[in-house]
Order: C-alpha cells, then sequence, then structure tokens
C-alpha cells in the first residue's frame, strides 16, 4: 500500500468579477512552478488518500491531472 502525504503549497490564483477563485499555478517545495492548464471540475470534497477535506479542484498540468484541494485558507496536494 502507498501512503500519501498531505502537502502544503503556495497557489497562485485569481478571482473573476463574480467571486469565483481560479488556481493559476502551483508552486513547489523547491519553488519549481507549474502552470495549471485547465481547471476540470470544483466541487466540495474529502481527500480519501491524504486525509482533509475542503474545495476539490480537478486540474490538467501538462498532460497529467491531478487533485488541488483548498482546505480552509491553505492548499495541497497529495503527494506520494
Amino acid at each position: 500500500m502507498v501512503n500519501n502525504i498531505k502537502t502544503y503549497v503556495a497557489v497562485e490564483a485569481s478571482f473573476s468579477p463574480d467571486g469565483r477563485l481560479t488556481p493559476r499555478s502551483v508552486i513547489w517545495e523547491d519553488g519549481h512552478r507549474y502552470e495549471i492548464d485547465k481547471v476540470l471540475d470544483v466541487r466540495r470534497a474529502a481527500s480519501l488518500k491524504a486525509g482533509g477535506a475542503g474545495i476539490r479542484y480537478t486540474v490538467r498540468i501538462g498532460r497529467r491531472e491531478t487533485f488541488l484541494f483548498l482546505e480552509e485558507n491553505r492548499w495541497f496536494v497529495e503527494r506520494r
């Protein structure tokens, strides 16, 4: 079984005029920036792999789809 770790990350995001929050890029612990190509889905959900809950953004970075969570006022990803 693979243990997943909740990893807090920095996120650059923008607000639309109607108040929607859209993440634009993820900045990893080492400073590497990953541009988010597309937000595919937004919903309230739990992280079943790493624990925690909040707003789950399904995002595409390059060819990969991944989850980005906004938990209260902090962003996290599930890392193996």
